[in-house]
Parts: C-alpha cells; structure tokens; sequence
C-alpha cells in the first residue's frame, strides 16, 4: 500500500514509466497537468511533497511558478528541468530559493524516488510555526521560544476557565493576539470577542460606550443603544489598556466584575451579563495602585489569572521566524518579486534591540518590502544598518564570535534544524559546522 502522498505536476505527456516507477516504491501519486489544477488540489489537500516538471522554461514562465511555489511554501518540491534550462539565471534562482533539489530530464526514476523521500524526511522535520490558531484566532501566535512556549501553556489552562485574566506586556508585543488565542480556545469560541481601547475612547463617551444608554437619557440619546460590555454578553470582553481607564469608571467596571450586572444610562433595570473579562496593560499596575492611579480592588478582581508577553528582544531565534512568517503573509497578499531576506539582514534583526516589538518587525518589513530594489531584503532596506553601527560596542574578536553565532543559529532555524542542507547553504563541511555549533554551544 502506498504509505506517502507526492503531487506531480507536469505536461499530460508526462512519462507514465515514470509513476510506475514511482509507485513501486510506495509513493501515492497524485497528478496535475497544469498549475491551476496543482492548486485545486492543493486547496483540497495536504501534501509535504511536490515534483514540478518543466520540459520548458523561459523568464515569464520562472515568475509564474516562482509566485505558484511562493504561496505554496508550505510543500517541499523537486523539480524536473531541462539541462539546458539550468543555464537561466532566473531557473538557478527558482532552484535555489524555492526547491529543496532539482534532477535533469528524462528522469531516472530510482533517482527521483531517493530524493522524494529526502525530501519527505526534509519535510517530516521542518520547524512548523508553534502556536494556538482555532477557527476565531487569526494569525497564530508564532514561536519557539522557551518563553512564548510557556505561554501558550498558559493559554491553554487559562482558556479551560472563565475567571478574568490580566495581559501585561509592552506595547506592540501582541496582547490582544494572546486574548484572542485565550478566546479562541475556550468553550466561548462561537460567542462575540468584543474588544475595548480604554485610552482611545473620550471620556465624555466612556460610560455611554461601555454601559450603553436609553433613548431620552441625555441630549442626542434619540435611540437606546446597547453599550460594549453587553456587546459582549455570552462571550469575553477584552479591556485593552486597562491602566488608562478613568477612576470613577474603574467604580463602575468593578460593581460589573463583582455583581455580573450593568445598568444603562437613563434606566434603572440592571441588565445580567454573562462576559469573560480579559485585560491587558502595558503599564506596571501595581505601581499605579500605589500612587492612587488605579483602584486596588479592581486590580486583585483583574489579576486572577496572570499572563505576561515577552518582548521581541528576548526572544532570541523567534526574531527569523517571525520576519519569515510575515514576509510570507505579506508576499502572499501582493506577489511581491522579492526572495527574502539576505544573511547580513537576519544578523542585524537579531542584534537589534526591537523597542516597539513585534508592532515595529512588521512595520519594518513592509516598509523593506515596498522600498528593496534587490532580490533580498538588506539591513539598509529595514533601515537598521545605520542603527547597528551605533550599538557596536565590543572587541572586533568578540564581534565575530557574535556574527558567526548569529550566522550559524539562523541558517540551521531556516534549514528546519537540517545539519547537512545548513552546511550547504553556510557553504563549509558538514564536519566544520558541527565543530562550530559544539564551539557554540549549539543544539541540532
């Protein structure tokens, strides 16, 4: 029985040999014979393999499957090309930047089948974007950091429960990305996910938003109008930036948390709602508390169940994987010519110090992405060359060390952790950077 699932996508002539071969060594094929029908299938089904087959290639054809391979990233391909056509620059691009392996046409089919399964294995052990993404939680929380690990542990005990939770982290880290992951993942999912800035509403407004009001009960009151927290009824209720919320408000926030209860204004009915609360903050709570700031009682009833998102800085190998993750989307959103970013580029995102988080990462790569004029995104391109150069401060030795261990950590995460596909692109023995990685300190 065929145990692993290859797409083949090529001419109708394509050699019918060949899939016998194939299928004599337990491969399912499953067969396109142009690239839109490659993508039906591919919307309908998971494949780790492809085997793209191109007798023929000129410059449009390579931009074509360059963006036909880009949005489908997910799947390792091989392709098959004429010997000819290796002679492209832009076929030698498509190989190296989007092909775990190529073979020349005809094609030895016990050679196919050996590297098909190489790149089945390449595929079993590539790095799958770590995170909680549920049918309400868009994008996913990317990462593998030991602190973004402990996290999404944390998300997935705090999700079981209906006490409230309070988010703390810095600006631009994704706390509302963790209170939709808690959301998402609790038996609320299906329920409303209501979102409330407390520093972005006026605080002539604040009451009437957040409670709602009856027709009549103030000046321009022409209609009853349900308020936020009862938007929400059924589901969460996520308080950004609860620090900023004005002192009598935190009154009446504090009477809904322990009575379940609201009224609106210009009515004396008190409404029950049902509501998981999370808040978040990037402010230090306490401190506020003790200055008179924020009502302590507030605090305990918010801080039930603490949650606390990491900044950007300290999340070491993430900083690749995520510039990844967001080229992808964005590459994907506008089929961009560009390939990536270049090895300098992923050296000084890792040295960069990131002060507005994950907020500023995507800010940078989309400004890189309209304003890169190469094939790679630079570190001029994201605009940190000049800033690096200001934060260099060490021995030219200990720089080096820096560089190379940098070098070394990146190219293994983008290799999927594949020793032997890292030493290639690193260009030295598999040997070398196995001695490197043990001079580092480290781990496969």
């Amino acid at each position: 029985m065929p145990t692993r699932k290859v797409l083949v996508v090529g001419p109708k002539g394509l050699d019918a040999t060949l899939c016998h071969q194939l299928a004599a060594a337990d491969w399912d094929i499953h067969l396109a014979w142009s690239l839109s029908a490659a993508k039906r299938l591919l919307d309908e089904q998971r494949y780790l393999v492809g085997f793209l087959v191109l007798p023929e290639l000129d410059a449009e054809t390579c931009a074509s499957i360059d963006d036909f391979l880009q949005t489908h990233s997910d799947v390792v391909w091989v392709g098959g090309f004429q010997p000819a056509a290796l002679a492209l620059e832009d076929c030698r691009d498509l190989i190296f930047e989007r092909m775990f392996d190529h073979v020349t046409l005809p094609v030895d089919g016990q050679r196919l089948a050996a590297t098909l399964g190489h790149a089945c294995g390449r595929a079993a052990l590539r790095p799958k974007l770590a995170g909680v993404e549920t049918a309400g939680c868009r994008p996913p929380i990317v990462g593998q950091a030991p602190s973004i690990a402990r996290l999404l542990r944390q998300i997935a005990r705090v999700a079981k429960v209906d006490a409230p939770a309070l988010i703390c982290g810095e600006s631009g880290t994704g706390k509302e990305l963790v209170a939709h992951a808690i959301h998402s993942s609790s038996k609320r999912a299906d329920a409303p996910f209501v979102v409330v800035n407390c520093g972005a509403i006026p605080a002539s407004l604040i009451q009437s938003e957040l409670f709602g009001h009856e027709k009549g009960s103030f000046t321009g009151a022409d209609r009853q109008r349900r308020g936020l927290i009862e938007a929400a009824n059924g589901g969460t209720l996520f308080l950004d930036e609860i620090g900023d919320l004005p002192l009598e408000m935190q009154t009446n926030l504090l009477r809904f948390l322990q009575e379940g209860t609201i009224d609106r204004i210009g009515s004396a009915r008190p409404i029950s709602i049902d509501a998981r609360v999370i808040a978040a903050t990037h402010v230090d709570l306490e401190a506020a508390v003790a200055s008179g700031a924020f009502r302590k009682d507030l605090y305990y009833r918010l801080n039930v169940l603490p949650l606390s998102v990491p900044p950007l800085r300290e999340r070491g190998d993430d900083i690749a994987l995520l510039a990844q993750h967001f080229f992808q989307k964005f590459a994907s959103d506008r089929g961009c010519r560009l390939k990536g970013f270049n090895r300098r580029a992923l050296v000084a995102m890792a040295g960069h110090d990131w002060p507005g988080n994950v907020r500023e990462l995507v800010n940078r790569i989309r400004r890189a992405m309209v304003l890169a004029e190469g094939k790679l995104i630079g570190p001029a391109d994201l605009g940190l060359e000049a800033s690096n150069e200001k934060h260099i401060r060490m021995p030219l030795d200990e720089a080096r060390l820096n560089a190379e261990r940098h070098a070394i950590s990146e190219c293994l995460q983008l290799a999927g952790k594949n020793v032997s596909y890292a030493a290639k692109q690193l260009r030295v023995s598999r040997m070398t950077l196995y001695r490197l990685m043990a001079k580092h300190r480290i781990s496969a």
